[in-house]
């Protein structure tokens, strides 16, 4: 009777998660499906009728071409692109040697550091934007794409380091003494048995990190002004009066966030249960 009880309980918990799982997903997909039908109307017809209302005539097309003629969204790409790929590479590599003096190394007032690096995630981020601002226009890095990088990588690295730290603590501290009587130092103990080991962890990071410096429209619109070192945000954001446009733009723009996930997705889970030890 019990075993029957159970068998009935487990399968209502299902159904139940099930149900939730799918309501999630329809907010979830709901977006998407407002984006395809936006992209195939004309400006004209998308302020004149409702959302939900198919097109009467595609003109996809047509916003392809105002997208190519009238927009430099490809420079805004490979600028985006850029952007994310450097500052999430730069990150893990500053991350990973921080993370690892942090949890491994016996350095004082680790505690101290470690607060100090994290506590770049504590406050929001609409704080940094008028001291980098003047800071910048006083260096000569406003409105360049150094500068862009490089605060890329400064704002990834406090999350990365608190990942790749919960990692290296759950590491055993034998390893590494097994490592050290064989000659390697703490550089080799990073790079070549560390490393290999945080792989899922690292591939949680970098797709975080691009997936935030890629998709960031507050910092790029407000560090840049020409067309050729804007993101492709800021680049978007000047469709404001063709909404199909800006729709079909995001569409497009979305599609190497996709296949760099579905490129890591093997290590995702893996990496997220590494780093909830």
């Amino acid at each position: 009777m019990s075993d029957k009880m159970l068998t009935v309980s487990s399968r209502r918990s299902r159904v139940l998660i099930n149900s939730v799982l799918v309501v999630f997903s329809f907010f979830w997909i709901f977006p998407v499906i407002f984006a395809l039908l936006g992209i195939m109307k004309s400006k004209k017809v998308y302020n004149l009728t409702n959302f939900w209302e198919f097109a009467p005539d595609i003109q996809l097309l047509e916003n392809y071409r105002f997208i190519v003629e009238y927009s430099n969204i490809l420079q805004g790409m490979i600028n985006s692109l850029f952007y994310g790929a450097v500052g999430a590479l730069i990150a893990v590599i500053f991350s990973m040697m921080a993370a690892y003096a942090l949890a491994k190394l016996r350095i004082g007032h680790r505690m101290f550091w470690f607060m100090l690096i994290y506590s770049g995630t504590i406050f929001p981020f609409q704080l940094y934007l008028i001291p980098v601002f003047k800071a910048y226009q006083r260096v000569g890095l406003y409105d360049t794409r150094v500068g862009m990088m490089l605060f890329y990588s400064a704002i990834c690295i406090p999350f990365a380091m608190f990942v790749l730290r919960n990692f290296f603590i759950g590491v055993s501290d034998e390893i590494m003494e097994a490592a050290r009587i064989d000659g390697a130092d703490n550089w080799k103990i990073l790079w070549r048995i560390l490393f290999p080991m945080a792989k899922p962890s690292i591939s949680v990071v970098l797709l975080t990190q691009f997936a935030f410096s890629y998709n960031d429209l507050m910092f790029g619109i407000t560090f840049t002004t020409s067309s050729g070192i804007k993101p492709i945000m800021a680049t978007i954001s000047t469709f404001q009066d063709h909404i199909p446009a800006m729709l079909l733009a995001c569409i497009i723009v979305s599609i190497p966030s996709v296949l760099l996930y579905s490129f890591l997705n093997r290590n995702f889970d893996e990496g997220i249960a590494y780093t909830s030890k």
